[in-house]
């Protein structure tokens, strides 16, 4: 058992939440009862998760994509308020981490994705050093790069194969990071996976030779809520759970 103000002081510290800009709170985004015995983990903050974490008697629920953006207008009305009453009913506590759970060396998105993958990291690159960039090991060619990332994303992945070259280097970036494509090529890639595409990044594909695949946005973020919350359940005594629910996007 723990605190959840100590729980939410050590992932603010652990995450290094203050280093980054971005588009929401990191942190307790709706504050439950103050002790904390198990947490449910998961990618979204969705009205789903959240009657799974009721259904397994979380304490707390801890995402990758919160309840609160950018732009948003501050009213609780339609899905918002349907979230956020169910938890505030059942006194669960919602932790959100965005960028900072990318950004993580160890327990983030893309240190969990590139392991998943066989990769590891020697560099970073993008805004806010968000994307990973390391040597293809035995992921020389396209074919065995498309393969792997089929069987981690347990899904088809979208190929713009570029000019098919041998794979020296690959560049990662999880989630919507397709306009991360050109700063990936810059730092050297022969080929980069992200979760989405958008159309800029066929043509960049063509015209410099490097490879792209869109891998999904929520299997190639699936990878660090889990290991998180696993750490939290071996740092503080805890029972964790993760709770991955089917996403096509």
């Amino acid at each position: 058992m723990v605190a959840r103000d100590e729980m939410d002081r050590y992932l603010r510290q652990v995450l290094e939440v203050e280093k980054f800009k971005d588009y929401g709170p990191n942190g307790l985004q709706v504050e439950g009862r103050p002790e904390i015995r198990k947490v449910v983990s998961g990618v979204t903050a969705s009205l789903g998760l959240i009657e799974a974490a009721v259904a397994a008697q979380a304490d707390a629920v801890l995402v990758h994509h919160g309840l609160f953006w950018r732009g948003q207008d501050g009213r609780l009305t339609g899905w918002l308020k349907a979230r956020v009453a169910r938890l505030m009913a059942h006194d669960i506590n919602l932790f959100a981490y965005h960028l900072p759970l990318d950004a993580h060396a160890e327990w983030g998105n893309n240190a969990q994705w590139g392991a998943a993958l066989g990769l590891c990291a020697d560099g970073r690159f993008g805004e806010q050093a968000l994307g990973f960039v390391g040597e293809a090991g035995t992921l020389t060619t396209l074919q065995a790069l498309t393969q792997q990332a089929q069987a981690v994303a347990q899904r088809d992945v979208l190929v713009l194969p570029g000019d098919g070259r041998a794979l020296r280097r690959i560049a990662w970036c999880s989630g919507g990071a397709q306009g991360y494509f050109e700063a990936a090529i810059a730092a050297g890639a022969d080929a980069f996976l992200t979760g989405e595409v958008s159309e800029p990044q066929a043509h960049l594909a063509r015209e410099t030779g490097v490879a792209f695949l869109a891998c999904g946005h929520h299997a190639s973020e699936r990878h660090g809520a889990p290991a998180l919350g696993a750490h939290l359940a071996q740092h503080f005594g805890l029972q964790h759970e993760f709770i991955d629910l089917p996403n096509p996007a």
